[in-house]
């Protein structure tokens, strides 16, 4: 099943996907479809769920780690970006004026559709509705100016998220993971080079941090970073679930 949000009367309606069509649904963990919402090619697409907190893990791919000349992590790196980041497909992420380097960042992102606190790697799948698209732009250049990645991450429109839920997934242990910037290949990898697997992240992480219905877990961006400019066009590509599209606008 592939569930949606998508805009209807001004409104942001979750829907899951029936062929070329979208039935209405009445919230992130409903499970029957309602009436016919609309054609999906008609309709726009929002960020496929309404997280209260986006946690992220960074140096999670081994070829990540050795191409930004980092220490191998002993445990998983983490950070958050803001509410206020999440864009959904084909939005547009926010490049400060002035910047001399913006990066894009495909990754695999874990959805959560109920309450998790103490989970256990082995009852992970309970506590997960499914998977999405995630782009972690990143203001390089702020990042690096401090210690503090607040600004670098969790800026307006710096984290894009769809286009859909996938719902189907059992194991994410091995999906291709491919993004292109003006169709021109960047990344290239599978969820196999994780350093720490998603039941690995969600064990550690909801040890200390609560996850909500609908917040998310970026699991970490492979090999192949890079600087991009207003007007590109990056999408992340991930085996099962589907493409996210966005484009990058000078704000």
């Amino acid at each position: 099943m592939r569930i949606v949000r998508c805009a209807v009367d001004g409104q942001g309606r979750y829907g899951i996907i029936d062929g070329d069509e979208v039935r209405e649904l009445g919230g992130l963990a409903d499970t029957a479809g309602g009436g016919v919402v609309g054609r999906l090619d008609d309709l726009t697409l929002l960020a496929p769920c309404e997280p209260t907190k986006v946690v992220c893990v960074g140096r999670n791919y081994a070829a990540h780690v050795r191409e930004m000349g980092r220490d191998w992590p002993a445990e998983p790196f983490s950070f958050m970006k803001g509410p206020n980041s999440v864009i959904g497909p084909d939005g547009a992420a926010l490049r400060p004026s002035g910047i001399e380097r913006f990066d894009f960042e495909g990754e695999l992102t874990v959805v959560f559709g109920h309450r998790a606190k103490a989970v256990s790697a082995e009852d992970w799948r309970n506590y997960v509705i499914g998977f999405t698209c995630g782009n972690d732009f990143t203001i390089r250049d702020w990042q690096l100016a401090t210690v503090q990645w607040f600004r670098a991450k969790s800026s307006d429109a710096l984290c894009a998220l769809g286009p859909w839920i996938e719902t189907e997934i059992e194991d994410p242990g091995s999906l291709a993971i491919r993004t292109t910037v003006d169709g021109n290949v960047r990344q290239d990898s599978t969820t196999s080079d994780l350093i720490f697997t998603v039941p690995e992240l969600i064990e550690f992480l909801s040890a200390t941090v609560t996850f909500e219905p609908g917040d998310v877990l970026l699991t970490g961006t492979p090999g192949g970073v890079g600087n991009i400019g207003p007007g590109e066009v990056v999408e992340v590509e991930i085996e099962k679930i589907g493409t996210l599209r966005n484009t990058v606008a000078e704000g």
